[in-house]
């Protein structure tokens, strides 16, 4: 593989991958997730990846891993994120977009002798991701935006909403999952939905909770 690689299939997917555990993160297929590096195992994991596949696994750790010492247990389902833009800056730092092509299964996590954790992995349950805007015809589309609405309101989220009006549902449905300022587990719900009807039914809900519950962050925007 290398600069040019295309994953149009699981087939074109490496079965071994880096993984890069981050609470709170959600890449989702065709997402796009900055990351900004500067710990020295994940600046070897990005210089790794880009000599190889330029793919990085993405998956959150346990949240409840209540251990002292050591490195916290993954949650089995992740995203893989192909490295689509790259840029070192002067202090030791790069800066980088992930473009999701799949979700993946954790098979087993390897004994490797990096600093950065790999895994072997499975496509198998989500070979789906690898068609784009499979299942788009069958979003509840009003009664997301108008979940959102309600939660924008509430939050005083400020909204692009001729962006929103005009990305398409897969666009729609994915970019908010991944903009909301949820929880971990709820992160993980969306991430893990079968389908792009059933993810989107999903933040319908969470929304909801959220708004009922009075919370959110009023900071963030949505673009």
């Amino acid at each position: 593989m290398g600069m040019n690689a295309v994953y149009n299939g699981a087939e074109d997917c490496p079965l071994v991958i880096p993984v890069f555990p981050l609470a709170g993160a959600l890449l989702l297929p065709r997402g796009q997730m900055p990351l900004n590096i500067f710990e020295p195992r994940y600046l070897a994991m990005v210089d790794d990846a880009i000599r190889t596949h330029r793919v990085i696994g993405m998956i959150q750790p346990e949240p409840e891993d209540g251990r002292q010492t050591g490195e916290p247990e993954l949650l089995q389902v992740g995203c893989l994120g192909r490295i689509t833009q790259f840029a070192e800056t002067g202090d030791d730092r790069y800066v980088l977009t992930l473009t999701g092509i799949s979700r993946f299964r954790i098979v087993e996590e390897l004994s490797v002798t990096t600093a950065y954790r790999q895994a072997r992995i499975s496509y198998d349950d989500f070979l789906i991701d690898f068609t784009a805007r499979a299942g788009e015809d069958e979003v509840d589309r009003n009664g997301l935006l108008k979940a959102l609405r309600a939660f924008a309101k509430a939050n005083e989220l400020k909204i692009d909403w001729k962006g929103v009006n005009e990305a398409p549902n897969e666009a729609l449905v994915n970019a908010l999952s991944m903009m909301c300022p949820f929880g971990p587990r709820e992160k993980q719900a969306l991430l893990e939905a079968p389908s792009l009807k059933n993810r989107a039914e999903v933040l319908v809900a969470i929304t909801e909770i959220e708004i009922a519950r009075g919370g959110g962050a009023p900071e963030t925007t949505l673009q």
